[in-house]
């Protein structure tokens, strides 16, 4: 078979013709010759294959930049890029998905203190931050008030102050109202002042490594708690017995399993576990994930830092905040689990009851 026109090829191809002209002005699809009299582009049969590639791909949303550097691979490697991009799609429709729940579900939402039916409900909670039996000192900050519940794993040599800054930048929320409709703006900007408060630990011109922080917290409003989560320390849900992780880790071990890389199995003793892909501080990606809570009477949250997750079983977890009444004992047996397991990071654990208040 001879040389294609542009129309013939754009056809078999599914590639517009102006489409063609700018992948070969962009070096991605260039044609095999170009007539010097009339300047129409041929291309051999075989640039099919590579061409209908550059179509699905685009119609898969991936930037022409990627698509070239797909082009250049071999199968594997280019199916693994292609599985990456997407991952990453699915992680960003998740996180408008989360916010669009949000959304729905605070405009929709009913609370139930109007209904003279209901029980009033309440939270009983406590707090413990522990260094751990190997670091020399901690950079953890756990805190657990009647409204606000907070655990943020500083990192970097003022990882200390970062974290503790970036509570102390929510502990506002613990006084006074949110106006009707204004919660996801009130959220929105603790998390701000909680940004710029890291960064200020810091100061102007630090590196990235100097001072940075995760920040897993939860706001009790009443009736519902919203959750605001960047980086890997997580929040639990025991609910009828069951444990729920209800945070995503934002880590490159994370990623890569999201991406099917490796397996959960392979992610617990990989050497990245603990690189943080998103967190609060100089450089770093802030974009954190937010969503409501309903609550039920007896359900139980636990927000803990990832010296307890990475060396403590969830049945073992799940084991003592189910059996474990009081709270103040809950969060220093999981403590006291960590640390059994060697302590090899600072640990911080905030336990919270939703409890029935008496009238």
């Amino acid at each position: 078979m001879g040389l294609l026109t542009i129309g013939a090829f754009a056809k078999a191809s599914r590639l517009s013709p102006k489409a063609l002209r700018l992948y070969d002005e962009l070096g991605l699809l260039t044609p095999t010759r170009v007539d010097p009299v009339s300047g129409y582009r041929l291309y051999a049969p075989e640039l099919l294959e590579q061409a209908r590639l550059v179509a699905w791909l685009r119609r898969l949303g991936m930037p022409l930049a990627r698509i070239q550097q797909v082009c250049t691979l071999e199968s594997a490697a280019a199916a693994q890029e292609v599985r990456a991009f997407w991952a990453q799609i699915e992680a960003d429709t998740a996180a408008r998905r989360d916010l669009a729940s949000f959304l729905i579900d605070h405009l929709s939402w009913k609370d139930p203190a109007m209904s003279p039916t209901t029980k009033p409900l309440g939270i009983r909670y406590a707090a413990l931050s522990d260094r751990g039996l190997v670091r020399e000192s901690n950079q953890d900050t756990a805190y657990a008030g009647s409204r606000l519940l907070a655990v943020a794993d500083g990192y970097g040599s003022a990882g200390a102050p970062a974290g503790a800054a970036a509570i102390d930048a929510l502990k506002r929320l613990e006084t006074g109202g949110i106006p009707s409709g204004e919660l996801l703006n009130v959220l929105e900007d603790a998390v701000e002042q909680a940004k710029r408060a890291v960064n200020g630990v810091a100061g102007p011109g630090s590196s990235p490594e100097e001072a940075g922080t995760t920040l897993t917290a939860m706001l009790w409003t009443g009736s519902q708690l919203a959750l605001v989560h960047i980086g890997d320390s997580r929040a639990h849900l025991l609910r009828d017995g069951e444990l729920f992780q209800i945070t995503h880790d934002h880590t490159v071990v994370q990623s890569m399993v999201d991406e099917g890389r490796i397996g959960p199995e392979e992610a617990v003793s990989h050497p990245q576990r603990s690189l943080l892909i998103r967190a609060l501080g100089h450089g770093a990606d802030g974009t954190t994930d937010m969503r409501l809570h309903d609550v039920q009477q007896g359900d139980r949250y636990l927000l803990c830092s990832d010296g307890l997750s990475t060396v403590v079983r969830t049945e073992e977890i799940r084991r003592v905040l189910r059996e474990v009444g009081e709270p103040e004992q809950a969060v220093r047996e999981l403590v006291a689990l960590a640390n059994g397991s060697g302590g090899p990071d600072n640990v911080s654990c905030v336990v919270a009851d939703v409890v029935e208040l008496q009238q």
